[in-house]
């Protein structure tokens, strides 16, 4: 069954993890990440980081992110 651009997945991953510092990207941690999610679309994908990021205000070490699993599985779709 194929789909139509209409009802094409766009898949998005949702992570995150308490950081090294507040310069950079490197987790503290990896055997401590929080794999939050994998979700259809992005306004899926960004209500899910919106929540975890507004539960962990507290923490400044602590950040979530959205991968766009889309475009590393199709990368030359438009």
């Amino acid at each position: 069954m194929s789909q139509t651009p209409s009802d094409k997945q766009l898949l998005h991953l949702v992570f995150g993890g308490e950081l090294t510092s507040l310069d950079g990207v490197t987790f503290a941690d990896l055997s401590q990440l929080d794999i939050v999610g994998i979700y259809p679309n992005y306004a899926a994908a960004f209500d899910a980081w919106r929540a975890k990021a507004q539960a962990t205000v507290d923490s400044a070490q602590t950040r979530y992110f959205i991968v766009h699993l889309h475009r590393l599985l199709e990368p030359n779709a438009a």
